[in-house]
């Protein structure tokens, strides 16, 4: 019977000891702090590369939908254009002013925020703070967008004679993350939208 006492206490000496001797192991060991920054690196290696990736894929979804904004625009006011068959309105369009709704080498339709400059019945690309292809592919909230509310947006738009250039804000090298739009130079040609450069994006 007192072997049988003797062993039970030498189990509660096991069990105290082992507890005491945690107590003084505080922190951790300088391989586990190693090991953790290795796997830190290793993650940090793969998962970087696909972070960058999905910022390109954004700047890329962001030109492609301003692009079809662009597409869009550009069908309904040529649609609109021919629909009014070169019948000026008769009352004030919102902001003032009667569209001719001429599709001739220079004319206007009416649209609900505005009157929209055309060129052979297509929206003519215009500077900002002019309503054009710019106005009505909507790209702001903002009719008529100055620079800064582009900017705001995430976009950037220059002109050159009758083609404007669509880009992102961020591209790695903006002069290859772009589409464009050129207003018809003659009569009976459809304005055109270039594929996406998206090289730089």
């Amino acid at each position: 019977m007192s072997k049988v006492l003797k062993f039970s206490a030498d189990i509660e000496d096991m069990n105290k000891k082992s507890i005491f001797d945690r107590r003084g192991q505080l922190g951790f060991t300088l391989i586990e702090l190693i090991v953790v920054i290795i796997i830190l690196g290793i993650l940090a290696a793969v998962a970087l590369p696909r972070f960058v990736n999905l910022q390109r894929d954004a700047r890329i979804a962001k030109l492609q939908a301003a692009r079809g904004s662009v597409s869009a625009a550009s069908a309904l006011v040529h649609a609109t254009a021919f629909s009014r068959a070169g019948i000026a309105d008769t009352a004030a369009c919102a902001g003032g002013g009667t569209a001719d709704n001429v599709t001739g080498a220079l004319g206007t339709v009416c649209t609900e925020s505005g009157l929209v400059n055309m060129v052979f019945a297509y929206p003519a690309v215009t500077a900002v703070g002019t309503a054009g292809i710019l106005s009505m592919a909507g790209l702001t909230g903002i009719f008529n967008p100055s620079a800064a509310d582009l900017q705001a947006e995430g976009y950037t738009y220059t002109v050159a004679g009758g083609v404007a250039r669509f880009g992102v804000i961020g591209a790695t090298t903006p002069a290859t993350c772009f589409f464009t739009y050129t207003q018809p130079p003659v009569a009976n040609q459809a304005a055109t939208i270039s594929g996406l450069s998206t090289d730089g994006c």
